[in-house]
């Protein structure tokens, strides 16, 4: 029975709208009880204070696909190839500041890759208190963390281990 539609007149709509309006009229549920996690356990926003109601109201749904965070490493490791390639033309137009702890199992991989690297740079402990101090005044919060800069002193990519070094470096060593 496909393809074929039936003609109905516009007094025959009009009446299934109103009959299909008098049905929904006619819909009486209960009221819902909505549950939400707050301060720590469960409980039924209808009983929450009124402080609390109204950052419920607030909240805004959380999307991964929303997110500004929603990238895979190889798309952020490529963006930083481009920028790299486009600010850069040899390592030695590059230079790093290189923030590591002592007693970090991370950092000696990163250290033996930076010390094969034409590219100049600095190495900041984070353990003492000047090394500390600069690397909160650039943001940074782990370690080991490398910040290249270009020839204008502006900042390209910041790398967190030997892999994205690599994406960060090899582009560059390629094109000399």
């Amino acid at each position: 029975m496909e393809g074929i539609t039936t003609k109905r007149t516009l007094e025959e709509i009009d009446a299934e709208i109103k009959a299909t309006k008098e049905a929904l009229n006619n819909v009486h549920g209960k009221e819902t009880e909505v549950y939400a996690r707050i301060v720590g356990y469960y409980r039924a926003v209808r009983n929450w204070n009124r402080g609390k109601a109204d950052e419920f109201k607030q909240r805004k749904m959380f999307t991964l696909e929303d997110s500004q965070c929603h990238r895979t490493s190889e798309q952020t490791i490529s963006e930083e190839k481009e920028e790299v390639k486009a600010e850069a033309v040899s390592e030695s137009a590059l230079h790093y500041e290189f923030y590591y702890r002592q007693t970090c199992p991370n950092c000696p991989p990163v250290k033996a890759y930076i010390a094969d690297l034409n590219a100049a740079g600095e190495k900041i402990d984070v353990d003492t208190t000047e090394g500390l101090s600069k690397a909160a005044s650039k943001g940074v919060f782990a370690a080991p963390t490398v910040i290249v800069y270009n020839s204008n002193n502006e900042e390209v990519a910041r790398a967190h281990n030997v892999e994205e070094l690599t994406a960060i470096f090899e582009p560059v060593a390629a094109a000399v």
